[in-house]
């Protein structure tokens, strides 16, 4: 599991990145819970938040399917495109004018990341 473990790795640093966006916005607004009802922090809630729902499931698949299969191009294939599209998710979603295209691009490319590696341990 070396690969996805460095994977795993760079997703966490940019999960405390998400983590301090967060905090420093809270402490901006002097809102310890919730979003106090300020748009900018409801999102960066969101992105957080939708970032600790998904990504740790796919990086779990992933690990597995590289015990699996043991093809390193394929889980560096799987690891790469849940970056990418974890990446393009929180940007669209952190826009106070979303466009939409990084939103979805990135989370259709998160369920294909699950479905590819949940078929991958199932094949193997």
């Amino acid at each position: 599991m070396e690969i996805t473990a460095c994977y795993a790795a760079i997703m966490a640093i940019f999960f405390v990145l998400l983590s301090v966006r967060v905090i420093q916005l809270r402490n901006t607004l002097k809102v310890g819970f919730g979003d106090g009802g300020d748009k900018r922090l409801k999102r960066a809630v969101r992105v957080h938040a939708n970032y600790a729902e998904y990504t740790p499931l796919a990086l779990l698949l992933i690990a597995f399917a590289e015990q699996a299969s043991g093809s390193s191009w394929w889980i560096h294939a799987l690891a790469v495109a849940l970056l990418v599209g974890r990446l393009s998710h929180a940007y669209g979603v952190s826009q106070m004018k979303e466009n939409f295209t990084f939103r979805v691009f990135g989370m259709g490319t998160t369920f294909a990341v699950l479905l590819a590696a949940a078929i991958t341990i199932l094949i193997h």
